[in-house]
């Protein structure tokens, strides 16, 4: 006689995942508004007349920016979508770690576990919160299941639970990682950008210097304000994206690696325990 399956239902975790890691979902909203913050300051601050003097010069850094042209608003745009992001993502970890250390919560969770003290699990996980606390509270449901089960062999209740685990992670993890490949592509294309303004800059200033006659000093400092304009915002943009890149995937990795040892440690106790 085939031996009944149990009967899985939702993790919870797939209920609370809106609540774990909060966050901004269509990241798109994001580079439009920052798009219109920049073509605002660049038109309204940095060209405002009182950078300038009675001939065009800049008389301040903003009227140096100003003078890097149009692609200095597109490098802002990117710039400020860096900006923002990095400080969603670090709302939302924050928020995915839960309220308390994550070593403690495991070693909290694994002192219980050896201790059979599944309410206790329980009540840590309340008390934590946050991706990593809903992982194991969805596997220590399916937890009280298999140990109430009287119909699955002992592998089988073993594989339903490290199933549950790996389904309850899988439904955090996107939106753990959510927003973070927009950050990773900044690195590039803002350090692309800043080159393309680099070259536009470089063209003027020899246009300036082809000249026949003495070279007009101004469209020469203008194409020389634009390129160096343009690679300082470039390196700027691709510098704070790899540094926010590096820094959240590394504290993403920290949170998979407590759920894996958490998940490990619940499939082990079964194991021993029955």
């Amino acid at each position: 006689m085939e031996a009944q399956k149990p009967n899985v239902q939702a993790a919870p975790a797939a209920k609370d995942n809106k609540k774990n890691v909060p966050g901004i979902k269509n990241a798109s909203w994001v580079i439009i508004v920052c798009a219109c913050v920049a073509i605002l300051l660049f038109i309204f601050w940095f060209g405002n007349d009182m950078h300038f003097d009675e001939d065009g010069h800049p008389q301040n850094l903003w009227g140096t920016i100003y003078k890097g042209g149009f692609i200095v608003p597109v490098l802002q745009t990117l710039f400020l979508t860096v900006i923002v992001l990095a400080i969603e993502r670090g709302i939302a970890l924050s928020a995915a770690k839960g309220k308390g250390n994550i070593a403690k919560f495991v070693s909290g969770v694994k002192a219980c576990l050896a201790k059979n003290d599944i309410a206790g699990a329980q009540a840590l996980c309340k008390q934590q919160k946050g991706s990593v606390a809903a992982v194991v509270a969805a596997a220590l449901v399916r937890y009280q299941e298999m140990d109430a089960n009287t119909v699955l062999t002992k592998e089988q209740k073993i594989a339903t639970l490290q199933k549950e685990v790996e389904e309850a992670t899988a439904l955090e993890m996107p939106a753990l990682q959510q927003n973070l490949p927009i950050v990773a592509t900044m690195t590039t294309l803002g350090t692309l950008v800043g080159l393309l303004g680099t070259v536009m800059g470089m063209i003027k200033s020899f246009q300036a210097l082809a000249q026949s006659g003495a070279p007009d000093s101004t469209e020469l400092s203008t194409g020389i304000s634009e390129a160096l304009i343009n690679t300082a915002f470039g390196i700027a943009t691709g510098a704070f994206a790899v540094i926010f890149y590096n820094f959240y995937t590394n504290k993403i990795d920290n949170l998979t690696y407590a759920i894996d040892e958490i998940g490990f440690s619940i499939v082990q106790t079964f194991a021993a325990t029955h």
